[in-house]
């Protein structure tokens, strides 16, 4: 005798199964350290990211990109680095940052991108580092998901 739900039970619980495996390799919630991106985002605030590759990034978007001290035996160092990409591969290079190597054309790179913290003064990124390689983008952030450390609810 067959039980004819035990089939339709486990495949629902392979299609969930097989869901969640799907939405962790897309998505990944990153939890914000330092102030680079106040007012934006403030520490301790949750954004849920967006896994794509640099050609899917839009000017003006947040990205997350891998640190690099990330592996270095330093707490202060987060693994997780989130800026605002201002300059994608073929666009023009920002003026005024003498941290990027000037290029032939004037451009940015292949493979290469520039980001910028909204809080100059607390920000690691292009301005010190030059370019950001294609390599080091972990995705776009989706939306801010709560904000830990501040009273006013997740605002």
């Amino acid at each position: 005798m067959s039980v004819p739900w035990l089939g339709i039970g486990i495949g629902i619980a392979v299609a969930v199964a097989v869901a969640v495996l799907l939405l962790r390799r897309t998505f990944v919630v990153v939890t914000v350290s330092g102030e680079s991106m106040l007012p934006t985002l403030r520490p301790g605030d949750r954004v849920l990211v967006r896994r794509v590759p640099l050609r899917r990034v839009r000017r003006g978007q947040l990205v997350v990109i891998e640190s690099p001290a990330r592996g270095l035996p330093m707490p202060e160092n987060p693994p997780w680095l989130v800026k605002r990409a201002v300059a994608l591969p073929g666009e023009p290079v920002p003026s005024e940052m003498p941290a990027l190597p000037e290029t032939d054309d004037g451009r940015v790179p292949a493979d290469r991108f520039v980001i910028l913290g909204d809080n100059i003064l607390r920000s690691f990124d292009s301005r010190r580092a030059g370019y950001f390689s294609a390599d080091t983008l972990l995705g776009v952030v989706v939306r801010r998901m709560s904000s830990h450390n501040s009273s006013d609810g997740g605002r």
